[in-house]
């Protein structure tokens, strides 16, 4: 910014030539001011009626009248009122240096001060302070388009933000909103509004019509999400009433099983199926009616626990006493005589019975399974010996035997001839032959 230019030189008074004469400022009385300086004197000038007068160019302006002091008290009174304005002005270039305001607003002050100083009531270097204006106004006038063509951008930026939580909302509003997970939907609508209102809040002001049609568009969407969320919990609510009431009927129904202790536990299931496939009530009434519906289950089984307890302590000495039969089984597997065998096991199996049932099952059932094996091992040796001594596969064995040891002497006639004869491949053929018909006939018991 360029220096304010220099005073000029004083010129002498022109002559006082008619002219009309324009409204006069009377200043009021004052205390006494110091003494002119000589800028003072050469700016301005007091005649002979206290009438001040200020040098613009070549031409002196009236700027009012001072008639109750002395010429020295009427300059310093509008020296004063210069000032004021040269103090605004300096101010300003301050401001513009620092750039502590907008280009805009520092512009609207700069012509306002052109205003004070057109026709001023001042005495002082006027044309100066207009030229240091005049050089802010310049420079203001290219930050100020600068000014608004960046104002301008950030509205554009601003309108595709706040068009991308329109278009945002309005894609959750297509979707099928009877399928999707509400608590996910509300909250993405929450953030979106907040993003709304915080961008009206910080960011620039939109066109009138451009923010009324996106925020339409941003209600609607939000409206149509709104409804359908009512919509489905209002429905949800049916639903969870529905199944409420069927629920607390399941637990009276459960809790009046109660007498009926171990035997209700059949029905108690039934009930449970039923209570699966009555549907959700809600996690509050759904967790305080099953909690009532568990603790009715729970003393059914504890019954049954209480019971299987008193029936497995029976079972001791029951379980004892069966040991003590697969120990003697032992003796089963022992005995050659397949006869005494079966009946040692006959006797063993009635004892076994008359022991009696044993809790728990799986004890019972592991106690079985061992008795089985004795048994299946003495029914495999009976399989076996009844093969063995049965009339028919006898009469085949012995038909079998028969034609063996006729092939055996047939071979030791072959196996003798064609040693004798000096053939070794024969006698080696009548050999092989003859020893497979010796082992089938020793399998056979010949």
């Amino acid at each position: 910014m360029s220096e304010p230019s220099k005073p000029t030189p004083p010129v002498p008074a022109p002559p006082r030539v008619p002219m009309p004469t324009p409204p006069k400022l009377v200043a009021k009385p004052v205390a006494p001011a110091a003494p002119v300086s000589s800028d003072a004197a050469e700016w301005g000038r007091v005649v002979e009626d206290g009438t001040v007068e200020v040098r613009e160019g070549d031409t002196w302006r009236t700027v009012g009248q001072y008639p109750d002091g002395t010429p020295d008290e009427a300059l310093a009174y509008f020296v004063r009122k210069y000032d004021d304005i040269a103090v605004k002005v300096t101010t300003l270039e301050k401001r513009v240096e620092t750039g502590e305001a907008s280009a805009a607003d520092l512009s609207k002050q700069a012509k306002h001060i052109v205003g004070e100083l057109t026709d001023a009531a001042a005495v002082g270097d006027l044309a100066g302070l207009r030229a240091r204006v005049d050089a802010l106004l310049e420079s203001l006038s290219e930050a100020s388009a600068q000014e608004a063509q960046a104002a301008k951008e950030a509205v554009d930026a601003a309108i595709v933000e706040r068009t991308a939580i329109v278009e945002e909302a309005e894609r959750i509003a297509a979707l099928d909103l009877s399928k999707v997970q509400w608590k996910q939907v509300t909250a993405d609508m929450a953030a979106l509004f907040d993003q709304w209102q915080a961008h009206q809040q910080t960011g620039p002001r939109l066109p009138k019509g451009t923010a009324q049609q996106l925020w339409k568009r941003f209600r609607d969407a939000r409206s149509t999400v709104d409804k359908a969320r009512r919509a489905y919990f209002s429905e949800l609510d049916d639903t969870h009433r529905t199944a409420r009431d069927a629920k607390t009927r399941l637990v009276e129904r459960a809790e009046a099983l109660a007498p009926r202790g171990v035997d209700g536990i059949p029905a108690y299931r039934g009930l449970l199926d039923e209570w699966k496939a009555a549907g959700r009530a809600g996690r509050k009434a759904d967790d305080a009616l099953w909690a009532k519906f568990k603790a009715a289950g729970d003393a059914l089984y504890q019954a049954r626990a209480e019971q299987a307890a008193a029936e497995e302590a029976d079972s001791a000495p029951k379980i004892e006493a069966r040991e003590a039969l697969l120990v003697e089984a032992k003796a089963v597997a022992d005995e050659s005589d397949i006869k005494k065998a079966r009946a040692l096991l006959t006797r063993i199996q009635r004892q076994w019975d008359e022991v009696g049932r044993i809790f728990p099952r799986d004890k019972e059932r592991a106690l079985d399974d061992r008795m089985r094996g004795v048994e299946q091992a003495l029914k495999g040796r009976e399989d076996v010996d009844w093969k063995r001594n049965n009339p028919e596969t006898k009469a085949r064995a012995n038909d079998m035997s028969s034609q063996l040891v006729e092939a055996i002497e047939k071979l030791e006639a072959e196996l003798a001839a064609a040693e004798a004869a000096g053939n070794a491949k024969a006698a080696k053929d009548a050999k092989d032959a003859l020893e497979a018909r010796r082992a089938w006939l020793n399998a056979l018991g010949g």
